[in-house]
């Protein structure tokens, strides 16, 4: 895979040139370019940009949920896996026109957590905001103010995702006029809300991190009297749960209950947990294979 310059470029600045900036030790922050709001580029505005909210990836930060059953490393190591398929699935709907694939990112500083992790074409935008509300309005604001046309907040847990659902949501958002796009998890949550212009209501008086996430979100963007297109529901993994979900999907090729259509392939996240499987195998049957010892 091919990489973007060695230095960290972030698109903008005084002269609307890309800027190269280092570390104070020299070293690059990152492999791939950052944007900034006051970037604006026409040659954008045909685009939606798929966009990926997603933490750096480090044990302790990211997939907490998920341990137990996995220790909190391996919570980090799936986390990437996810990362490495999400985005792929991205970059292969991008190469077919209409988008192009972001990731918005938090910790600023810890940019370097996602080298080597994206595809080529891929940038960064930093997140920021307090509440969960307040980052997913302020990356809309974010990127629809770097010129694209539209913008489509993706979560980093639904490795499994469907194309055609992004594709949908790229071709909903390209028609005329204003419309919100949403597509719901299985939860009670959601894996992406597309947007046209900066609507601050699906983001308020939103119950986050329940079971009513999708349904308040519906609600508000209802009252605002914007025309909603809904996407067909797929789930997100965040918990051990919803991991031996993706487990029987991925390894046993069986389809969750809810879906109509196969996901995506996901094969970092899916050879990765045949690893695991293997590991678990293997150990079970040394456990089996061990004598007891009888007491003296």
């Amino acid at each position: 895979m091919r990489l973007h310059s060695s230095r960290v470029r972030y698109l903008g600045g005084d002269n609307g040139m890309a800027q190269d900036l280092v570390g104070p030790d020299g070293e690059a922050n990152t492999l791939y370019p950052i944007l900034r709001r006051d970037d604006r580029r026409a040659e954008r505005g045909s685009l939606c940009a798929l966009t990926v909210m997603a933490k750096a990836p480090r044990a302790g930060k990211v997939k907490t949920r998920l341990s137990p059953p996995l220790t909190l490393k391996e919570s980090a190591a799936l986390n990437i896996c996810f990362l490495r398929d999400t985005t792929r699935n991205i970059a292969e709907v991008a190469a077919r026109g209409s988008a192009a694939g972001l990731v918005c990112y938090t910790p600023v500083g810890d940019e370097a957590a996602f080298d080597g992790l994206l595809p080529e074409g891929f940038a960064l935008i930093a997140q920021r905001g307090d509440g969960f509300g307040e980052r997913l309005r302020a990356a809309t604001e974010d990127i629809l103010a770097c010129g694209f046309g539209a913008v489509c907040l993706i979560d980093s847990d639904s490795p499994t995702l469907p194309a055609f659902a992004l594709e949908r949501a790229v071709e909903e958002l390209a028609k005329p006029g204003d419309r919100v796009v949403l597509g719901g998890s299985d939860d009670g949550g959601y894996y992406l809300i597309g947007l046209k212009r900066v609507h601050p209501e699906p983001f308020e008086r939103i119950s986050w991190s329940t079971n009513v996430v999708y349904e308040e979100t519906v609600d508000r963007i209802r009252e605002a009297r914007i025309e909603l297109v809904e996407m067909p529901t797929w789930y997100d993994v965040d918990d051990a749960a919803t991991l031996a979900v993706l487990e029987q999907e991925l390894l046993d090729g069986l389809r969750p209950g809810f879906a109509s259509a196969d996901g995506y392939s996901a094969v970092s996240t899916k050879a990765y947990l045949e690893d695991r499987r293997k590991v678990a195998a293997q150990n079970s049957g040394s456990a089996r294979q061990e004598p007891v010892r009888s007491a003296q």
